[in-house]
Protein backbone atom coordinates (compact mmCIF):
# COMPACT_ATOMS: atom_id res chain seq x y z
CA UNK A 1 0.00 0.00 0.00
CA UNK A 2 1.10 3.53 -0.72
CA UNK A 3 0.63 6.19 1.64
CA UNK A 4 1.52 9.85 1.82
CA UNK A 5 3.48 12.13 4.51
CA UNK A 6 3.30 15.78 4.36
CA UNK A 7 5.35 16.99 6.71
CA UNK A 8 5.26 20.72 7.04
CA UNK A 9 8.16 22.80 9.07
CA UNK A 10 8.65 26.21 10.08
CA UNK A 11 10.96 26.86 6.95
CA UNK A 12 10.34 24.24 3.98
CA UNK A 13 7.71 21.21 3.43
CA UNK A 14 7.60 18.09 1.68
CA UNK A 15 5.51 14.89 0.55
CA UNK A 16 6.96 11.49 1.21
CA UNK A 17 5.83 8.78 -0.35
CA UNK A 18 5.99 5.20 2.13
CA UNK A 19 5.21 2.11 0.16
CA UNK A 20 4.62 -0.56 2.94
CA UNK A 21 5.11 -4.28 1.26
CA UNK A 22 5.20 -7.41 3.51
CA UNK A 23 6.24 -5.25 6.33
CA UNK A 24 8.90 -3.11 4.39
CA UNK A 25 9.10 0.37 3.94
CA UNK A 26 10.26 1.88 0.57
CA UNK A 27 10.50 5.78 0.51
CA UNK A 28 9.88 8.54 -2.37
CA UNK A 29 10.16 12.09 -2.24
CA UNK A 30 7.61 13.83 -4.50
CA UNK A 31 7.78 17.40 -4.01
CA UNK A 32 9.42 19.96 -1.68
CA UNK A 33 8.13 23.70 -1.18
CA UNK A 34 9.51 26.64 0.75
CA UNK A 35 7.51 27.96 3.99
CA UNK A 36 7.75 31.06 6.27
CA UNK A 37 6.44 33.34 8.39
CA UNK A 38 5.52 36.67 6.51
CA UNK A 39 4.22 39.87 8.13
CA UNK A 40 0.98 41.14 7.96
CA UNK A 41 -0.57 44.22 10.00
CA UNK A 42 2.88 44.30 12.05
CA UNK A 43 2.39 40.75 12.76
CA UNK A 44 4.18 37.26 11.86
CA UNK A 45 1.71 35.14 10.14
CA UNK A 46 1.88 32.03 8.12
CA UNK A 47 0.04 32.29 4.82
CA UNK A 48 -2.36 29.54 5.13
CA UNK A 49 -3.65 30.04 1.39
CA UNK A 50 -0.45 28.82 0.17
CA UNK A 51 0.46 26.16 2.46
CA UNK A 52 -2.77 24.48 1.73
CA UNK A 53 -2.09 24.65 -1.70
CA UNK A 54 1.42 23.35 -1.72
CA UNK A 55 0.20 20.15 -0.20
CA UNK A 56 -2.39 19.95 -2.78
CA UNK A 57 0.21 20.33 -5.09
CA UNK A 58 2.36 17.52 -3.41
CA UNK A 59 -0.73 15.07 -3.40
CA UNK A 60 -1.27 15.96 -7.02
CA UNK A 61 2.24 14.54 -7.91
CA UNK A 62 2.18 11.79 -5.44
CA UNK A 63 -0.05 9.18 -8.00
CA UNK A 64 -2.57 6.49 -6.51
CA UNK A 65 -2.86 6.85 -2.47
CA UNK A 66 -3.98 4.58 -0.05
CA UNK A 67 -3.80 7.09 2.48
CA UNK A 68 -2.59 10.49 3.70
CA UNK A 69 -1.39 12.22 6.89
CA UNK A 70 -0.69 15.88 7.82
CA UNK A 71 2.15 16.86 10.80
CA UNK A 72 3.18 20.08 11.34
CA UNK A 73 4.94 22.07 13.79
CA UNK A 74 3.15 22.51 17.57
CA UNK A 75 1.87 25.86 19.08
CA UNK A 76 0.18 27.66 16.55
CA UNK A 77 -3.34 27.53 15.55
CA UNK A 78 -6.00 28.49 13.38
CA UNK A 79 -9.84 29.83 14.58
CA UNK A 80 -12.63 28.67 12.29
CA UNK A 81 -16.43 30.11 12.21
CA UNK A 82 -19.35 28.34 12.67
CA UNK A 83 -19.43 28.56 8.82
CA UNK A 84 -16.10 27.15 8.72
CA UNK A 85 -14.01 30.52 7.23
CA UNK A 86 -11.02 30.69 8.77
CA UNK A 87 -11.51 34.37 11.13
CA UNK A 88 -7.75 34.92 10.67
CA UNK A 89 -4.76 34.66 9.54
CA UNK A 90 -2.69 32.44 11.93
CA UNK A 91 -0.24 33.89 14.22
CA UNK A 92 3.53 32.53 14.14
CA UNK A 93 5.25 31.25 17.36
CA UNK A 94 8.11 33.75 16.90
CA UNK A 95 5.80 36.94 16.52
CA UNK A 96 6.40 38.99 20.08
CA UNK A 97 2.63 38.87 20.99
CA UNK A 98 3.00 36.49 23.03
CA UNK A 99 5.15 37.56 25.59
CA UNK A 100 3.15 39.87 27.21
CA UNK A 101 0.73 37.58 27.94
CA UNK A 102 2.62 35.26 29.96
CA UNK A 103 2.53 37.21 33.37
CA UNK A 104 -1.63 37.51 32.78
CA UNK A 105 -2.03 33.90 32.79
CA UNK A 106 -0.23 33.69 36.06
CA UNK A 107 -1.84 36.14 37.92
CA UNK A 108 -4.75 33.36 37.16
CA UNK A 109 -3.16 30.16 37.58
CA UNK A 110 0.11 29.79 39.29
CA UNK A 111 3.11 28.83 37.69
CA UNK A 112 3.23 25.50 39.82
CA UNK A 113 -0.64 24.67 39.28
CA UNK A 114 -0.30 25.03 35.70
CA UNK A 115 2.67 22.30 35.70
CA UNK A 116 0.92 20.18 37.88
CA UNK A 117 -1.84 19.95 35.11
CA UNK A 118 -0.21 20.43 31.80
CA UNK A 119 3.26 19.42 32.10
CA UNK A 120 4.27 22.08 29.27
CA UNK A 121 7.67 23.59 29.32
CA UNK A 122 7.71 27.23 29.73
CA UNK A 123 7.58 29.13 26.28
CA UNK A 124 6.34 32.36 25.79
CA UNK A 125 4.88 31.14 22.53
CA UNK A 126 3.27 28.72 23.93
CA UNK A 127 -0.69 28.10 22.62
CA UNK A 128 -1.86 28.95 26.42
CA UNK A 129 -0.02 32.38 26.15
CA UNK A 130 -1.38 32.99 22.08
CA UNK A 131 -4.89 32.29 23.46
CA UNK A 132 -4.36 34.40 26.24
CA UNK A 133 -3.18 37.45 24.12
CA UNK A 134 -5.67 37.34 21.53
CA UNK A 135 -8.46 37.66 24.46
CA UNK A 136 -6.36 40.49 26.02
CA UNK A 137 -5.67 42.21 22.44
CA UNK A 138 -8.45 41.28 19.96
CA UNK A 139 -11.53 39.72 22.08
CA UNK A 140 -13.65 40.12 19.24
CA UNK A 141 -11.57 37.34 17.06
CA UNK A 142 -12.18 34.74 19.81
CA UNK A 143 -15.51 35.58 20.04
CA UNK A 144 -16.28 34.87 16.08
CA UNK A 145 -14.46 31.58 16.88
CA UNK A 146 -16.78 28.18 16.95
CA UNK A 147 -13.66 26.14 16.65
CA UNK A 148 -9.71 26.39 17.36
CA UNK A 149 -7.71 24.15 15.46
CA UNK A 150 -3.98 23.51 15.59
CA UNK A 151 -2.09 24.13 12.05
CA UNK A 152 -1.97 20.53 11.17
CA UNK A 153 -5.63 19.83 12.06
CA UNK A 154 -6.25 23.14 10.59
CA UNK A 155 -4.87 21.76 7.06
CA UNK A 156 -6.54 18.73 7.20
CA UNK A 157 -9.80 20.27 7.80
CA UNK A 158 -9.21 22.20 4.86
CA UNK A 159 -8.68 19.51 3.04
CA UNK A 160 -11.53 17.35 3.86
CA UNK A 161 -14.18 19.74 5.65
CA UNK A 162 -14.08 17.26 8.92
CA UNK A 163 -12.54 19.04 12.20
CA UNK A 164 -10.31 16.90 14.10
CA UNK A 165 -8.48 17.36 17.71
CA UNK A 166 -5.15 15.34 17.77
CA UNK A 167 -3.69 14.32 20.56
CA UNK A 168 0.15 15.11 19.97
CA UNK A 169 -0.54 18.57 18.28
CA UNK A 170 -3.06 19.10 21.76
CA UNK A 171 0.06 18.12 24.06
CA UNK A 172 1.74 20.88 22.86
CA UNK A 173 -0.95 23.74 23.94
CA UNK A 174 -0.49 23.91 27.57
CA UNK A 175 -4.61 22.95 27.64
CA UNK A 176 -4.37 20.12 28.32
CA UNK A 177 -4.04 17.55 31.09
CA UNK A 178 -1.12 15.83 30.89
CA UNK A 179 -2.82 12.55 33.20
CA UNK A 180 -6.19 12.79 31.62
CA UNK A 181 -5.21 13.12 27.82
CA UNK A 182 -7.80 15.71 27.37
CA UNK A 183 -8.72 19.13 27.33
CA UNK A 184 -8.44 20.39 31.34
CA UNK A 185 -11.77 22.63 31.51
CA UNK A 186 -11.26 24.00 34.66
CA UNK A 187 -8.02 26.02 33.40
CA UNK A 188 -10.27 26.93 30.17
CA UNK A 189 -12.83 28.77 32.15
CA UNK A 190 -10.16 29.97 35.09
CA UNK A 191 -8.25 31.64 31.94
CA UNK A 192 -11.94 33.50 30.65
CA UNK A 193 -11.31 31.25 27.51
CA UNK A 194 -14.30 30.41 25.22
CA UNK A 195 -14.81 26.38 26.14
CA UNK A 196 -16.66 25.60 22.72
CA UNK A 197 -13.76 26.05 20.47
CA UNK A 198 -12.14 23.13 21.91
CA UNK A 199 -13.43 19.44 20.16
CA UNK A 200 -12.57 15.91 21.53
CA UNK A 201 -9.07 14.53 21.98
CA UNK A 202 -8.38 11.78 19.14
CA UNK A 203 -5.72 9.56 19.20
CA UNK A 204 -3.42 9.08 16.46
CA UNK A 205 -4.35 6.49 14.18
CA UNK A 206 -7.90 7.76 13.36
CA UNK A 207 -9.46 8.10 10.53
CA UNK A 208 -10.20 12.30 9.32
CA UNK A 209 -12.24 11.88 5.92
CA UNK A 210 -11.15 12.03 2.70
CA UNK A 211 -9.69 14.15 0.13
CA UNK A 212 -10.60 13.34 -3.29
CA UNK A 213 -11.43 9.90 -2.62
CA UNK A 214 -8.55 8.99 -1.33
CA UNK A 215 -8.62 8.32 3.29
CA UNK A 216 -6.93 11.33 5.32
CA UNK A 217 -5.51 9.85 8.86
CA UNK A 218 -4.42 11.36 11.91
CA UNK A 219 -0.32 10.72 12.08
CA UNK A 220 1.32 11.96 15.32
CA UNK A 221 0.02 15.51 14.17
CA UNK A 222 3.05 16.95 15.91
CA UNK A 223 6.15 16.29 13.84
CA UNK A 224 8.37 15.67 17.05
CA UNK A 225 5.72 13.00 17.69
CA UNK A 226 5.88 11.37 14.57
CA UNK A 227 9.71 11.70 14.45
CA UNK A 228 9.42 9.73 17.75
CA UNK A 229 7.68 7.62 16.61
CA UNK A 230 10.15 6.47 14.28
CA UNK A 231 13.25 6.14 16.16
CA UNK A 232 14.34 2.65 15.52
CA UNK A 233 14.80 2.03 19.57
CA UNK A 234 14.57 -2.47 19.03
CA UNK A 235 17.93 -3.60 20.88
CA UNK A 236 16.38 -3.60 24.40
CA UNK A 237 17.77 -1.40 27.18
CA UNK A 238 17.20 2.83 28.50
CA UNK A 239 17.63 4.96 25.47
CA UNK A 240 17.06 8.73 25.24
CA UNK A 241 16.09 10.21 21.67
CA UNK A 242 17.23 13.98 20.16
CA UNK A 243 15.23 15.05 17.61
CA UNK A 244 17.78 17.57 15.59
CA UNK A 245 16.67 19.86 13.40
CA UNK A 246 15.76 23.57 13.52
CA UNK A 247 14.69 22.77 17.20
CA UNK A 248 16.41 20.24 19.49
CA UNK A 249 14.39 17.90 21.49
CA UNK A 250 16.08 16.32 24.10
CA UNK A 251 13.81 12.83 25.76
CA UNK A 252 12.51 9.64 27.01
CA UNK A 253 9.65 8.22 25.86
CA UNK A 254 7.38 7.38 29.00
CA UNK A 255 4.25 5.89 29.79
CA UNK A 256 2.81 8.47 32.21
CA UNK A 257 3.84 12.29 32.59
CA UNK A 258 6.44 13.12 35.24
CA UNK A 259 4.91 16.40 36.82
CA UNK A 260 7.40 17.02 39.80
CA UNK A 261 8.90 20.47 41.29
CA UNK A 262 11.69 18.90 39.75
CA UNK A 263 10.53 18.37 36.18
CA UNK A 264 9.40 22.01 36.75
CA UNK A 265 12.62 23.34 37.81
CA UNK A 266 14.20 21.73 34.59
CA UNK A 267 11.78 23.01 32.79
CA UNK A 268 10.50 19.85 30.51
CA UNK A 269 7.50 19.38 28.81
CA UNK A 270 5.44 16.11 28.42
CA UNK A 271 3.80 15.67 25.19
CA UNK A 272 1.57 12.86 23.53
CA UNK A 273 2.83 10.55 21.55
CA UNK A 274 1.81 7.46 19.72
CA UNK A 275 -0.10 4.63 21.54
CA UNK A 276 -0.62 6.92 24.38
CA UNK A 277 3.05 7.66 25.35
CA UNK A 278 4.25 10.49 26.76
CA UNK A 279 7.19 12.49 25.15
CA UNK A 280 9.29 13.57 28.39
CA UNK A 281 11.86 16.10 26.96
CA UNK A 282 13.18 19.55 26.89
CA UNK A 283 12.96 22.01 23.58
CA UNK A 284 15.87 23.76 23.12
CA UNK A 285 17.27 25.58 19.94
CA UNK A 286 18.91 24.05 17.09
CA UNK A 287 20.54 24.34 13.71
CA UNK A 288 17.96 27.36 13.85
CA UNK A 289 21.42 28.73 15.04
CA UNK A 290 23.70 27.73 11.97
CA UNK A 291 20.38 28.10 9.57
CA UNK A 292 20.29 32.24 10.47
CA UNK A 293 23.83 31.99 10.41
CA UNK A 294 23.81 30.56 7.00
CA UNK A 295 21.02 33.25 6.04
CA UNK A 296 23.16 36.29 7.42
CA UNK A 297 26.03 35.18 5.28
CA UNK A 298 23.91 34.80 2.05
CA UNK A 299 22.44 38.11 2.50
CA UNK A 300 26.27 39.66 2.91
CA UNK A 301 27.56 37.86 -0.55
CA UNK A 302 28.66 34.66 1.21
CA UNK A 303 26.55 31.86 -0.10
CA UNK A 304 27.66 28.50 1.66
CA UNK A 305 25.24 25.39 1.64
CA UNK A 306 25.47 23.43 4.81
CA UNK A 307 28.33 20.84 4.32
CA UNK A 308 30.73 23.66 3.80
CA UNK A 309 29.98 25.21 7.11
CA UNK A 310 30.74 21.97 8.77
CA UNK A 311 33.78 21.95 7.06
CA UNK A 312 34.72 25.01 8.38
CA UNK A 313 33.94 24.19 11.41
CA UNK A 314 35.73 21.45 11.77
CA UNK A 315 39.15 23.16 10.27
CA UNK A 316 38.30 25.63 13.32
CA UNK A 317 39.41 25.95 16.92
CA UNK A 318 37.24 27.68 18.13
CA UNK A 319 35.99 26.76 21.62
CA UNK A 320 34.18 29.48 23.57
CA UNK A 321 30.48 29.04 23.52
CA UNK A 322 26.82 30.44 24.01
CA UNK A 323 23.54 29.13 25.33
CA UNK A 324 21.26 28.12 22.58
CA UNK A 325 18.94 28.33 25.20
CA UNK A 326 18.72 32.14 25.99
CA UNK A 327 15.93 33.92 24.77
CA UNK A 328 18.21 35.99 22.55
CA UNK A 329 18.31 33.59 20.28
CA UNK A 330 14.66 32.73 19.36
CA UNK A 331 14.04 35.32 16.56
CA UNK A 332 17.14 37.92 16.97
CA UNK A 333 17.53 40.24 13.53
CA UNK A 334 21.06 39.21 13.01
CA UNK A 335 21.54 35.85 14.65
CA UNK A 336 25.58 36.39 14.07
CA UNK A 337 25.68 39.86 15.55
CA UNK A 338 23.64 38.42 18.05
CA UNK A 339 26.44 35.66 19.12
CA UNK A 340 28.94 38.11 19.05
CA UNK A 341 27.63 40.50 21.22
CA UNK A 342 26.72 37.43 23.36
CA UNK A 343 30.65 36.70 23.90
CA UNK A 344 31.48 40.56 23.93
CA UNK A 345 29.49 40.57 27.02
CA UNK A 346 30.97 37.61 28.88
CA UNK A 347 34.92 38.44 27.79
CA UNK A 348 34.70 35.43 25.62
CA UNK A 349 36.99 34.99 22.70
CA UNK A 350 35.28 36.66 19.63
CA UNK A 351 35.49 33.98 16.02
CA UNK A 352 37.02 36.16 13.13
CA UNK A 353 35.65 33.33 10.06
CA UNK A 354 32.41 31.66 9.17
CA UNK A 355 34.20 28.38 10.69
CA UNK A 356 34.67 29.94 14.09
CA UNK A 357 31.30 31.35 14.30
CA UNK A 358 30.07 27.85 12.54
CA UNK A 359 31.97 25.68 15.61
CA UNK A 360 30.66 28.11 18.19
CA UNK A 361 27.00 26.82 17.71
CA UNK A 362 28.03 23.17 16.87
CA UNK A 363 29.94 23.19 20.47
CA UNK A 364 27.19 25.08 22.08
CA UNK A 365 24.19 22.50 20.99
CA UNK A 366 26.81 19.15 22.26
CA UNK A 367 27.42 20.95 25.30
CA UNK A 368 23.91 21.70 25.96
CA UNK A 369 22.55 18.02 24.99
CA UNK A 370 24.78 17.01 27.81
CA UNK A 371 23.24 19.43 30.43
CA UNK A 372 19.69 18.46 29.22
CA UNK A 373 20.44 14.31 29.11
CA UNK A 374 22.16 14.78 32.84
CA UNK A 375 18.65 16.36 33.98
CA UNK A 376 16.71 13.85 32.24
CA UNK A 377 18.38 11.03 34.21
CA UNK A 378 18.39 12.68 37.15
CA UNK A 379 14.74 13.32 36.84
CA UNK A 380 13.52 9.59 35.58
CA UNK A 381 15.97 7.73 37.29
CA UNK A 382 17.07 6.52 34.16
CA UNK A 383 21.01 5.67 32.89
CA UNK A 384 20.58 6.15 29.40
CA UNK A 385 23.37 3.46 27.15
CA UNK A 386 22.48 5.37 23.65
CA UNK A 387 21.05 8.26 22.46
CA UNK A 388 19.13 8.77 19.04
CA UNK A 389 19.58 10.95 16.66
CA UNK A 390 16.22 11.33 14.39
CA UNK A 391 15.53 14.06 11.88
CA UNK A 392 17.53 16.47 9.46
CA UNK A 393 20.38 16.60 11.97
CA UNK A 394 20.37 12.90 11.98
CA UNK A 395 23.19 13.78 8.52
CA UNK A 396 25.05 16.51 10.82
CA UNK A 397 28.26 14.51 11.27
CA UNK A 398 30.12 17.01 13.38
CA UNK A 399 27.47 17.81 15.11
CA UNK A 400 27.02 14.28 16.59
CA UNK A 401 30.74 13.31 16.98
CA UNK A 402 30.43 16.35 19.09
CA UNK A 403 27.56 15.29 21.03
CA UNK A 404 28.64 11.28 21.59
CA UNK A 405 31.99 13.12 22.82
CA UNK A 406 29.69 15.44 25.47
CA UNK A 407 27.42 12.81 26.49
CA UNK A 408 29.77 10.17 27.14
CA UNK A 409 27.50 7.32 25.53
CA UNK A 410 27.21 6.04 21.57
CA UNK A 411 25.19 8.61 19.21
CA UNK A 412 23.24 6.26 17.19
CA UNK A 413 22.17 8.74 14.35
CA UNK A 414 19.38 7.93 11.31
CA UNK A 415 17.13 8.15 10.26
CA UNK A 416 17.04 11.34 8.65
CA UNK A 417 13.28 11.21 7.74
CA UNK A 418 12.00 9.92 10.96
CA UNK A 419 9.35 12.65 10.63
CA UNK A 420 7.87 11.01 7.55
CA UNK A 421 8.44 7.55 8.19
CA UNK A 422 6.78 7.97 11.69
CA UNK A 423 3.48 9.65 9.98
CA UNK A 424 3.61 6.79 7.41
CA UNK A 425 3.91 4.07 9.95
CA UNK A 426 0.77 5.16 11.76
CA UNK A 427 -1.10 5.80 8.80
CA UNK A 428 0.28 1.55 8.10
CA UNK A 429 -0.88 0.34 11.48
CA UNK A 430 -4.61 2.26 10.80
CA UNK A 431 -4.82 -0.14 7.82
CA UNK A 432 -3.23 -2.99 9.74
CA UNK A 433 -0.36 -3.78 8.20
CA UNK A 434 1.85 -3.04 11.44
CA UNK A 435 0.24 -5.21 14.97
CA UNK A 436 1.99 -2.48 17.05
CA UNK A 437 4.77 0.43 17.00
CA UNK A 438 7.23 -2.08 17.93
CA UNK A 439 6.70 -4.07 14.62
CA UNK A 440 6.77 -0.28 13.11
CA UNK A 441 9.66 -0.05 14.34
CA UNK A 442 11.55 -2.91 13.48
CA UNK A 443 10.53 -2.37 9.77
CA UNK A 444 12.25 1.18 9.46
CA UNK A 445 15.43 -0.06 11.42
CA UNK A 446 15.65 -3.22 8.85
CA UNK A 447 14.89 -0.70 6.21
CA UNK A 448 17.30 2.27 6.66
CA UNK A 449 20.45 2.61 8.04
CA UNK A 450 21.71 4.17 11.57
CA UNK A 451 25.17 5.69 11.80
CA UNK A 452 26.83 5.12 15.22
CA UNK A 453 29.36 7.33 16.56
CA UNK A 454 31.45 6.54 19.83
CA UNK A 455 32.52 9.07 22.27
CA UNK A 456 36.07 9.15 21.40
CA UNK A 457 39.09 9.69 24.04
Amino acid sequence: MRFLAVDIGASSGRTIVGTVEEGAIHLEETYRFANGMKDVGGGKHWDIAKLLEEVKNGIRASGRLDGIGIDTWGVDYGLIDAAGRLVDLPFAYRDSRHQEAMPEVYKLVPKERLYATAGMQEMPFNTIFQLVAEKMKRPQVLERAARMLMMPELITFLLTGEAVSEYSACSTTGLLSARDRDWDMDLVRTLGLPQDIFGPVTMPGARAGTFDGTPVYLPAMHDTGSAVAAVPAVEGGEWAYLSSGTWSLVGAELDEPVLTQEALAANFTNEGGVDGKIRFLKNINGLWLIQECRRIWAGQGKVMQFSEIAAAAEASGFSATIDPDDPRYLAPANMVEEIIADLTERGRPLPHTEGDLARCCYLSLAKTYKRELDRLQRITGKRFERLHVVGGGARAELLNQMAADAVGIPVHAGPAEATALGNLCVQAQACGLFASLHEARQAIADALPVTVYEPSG
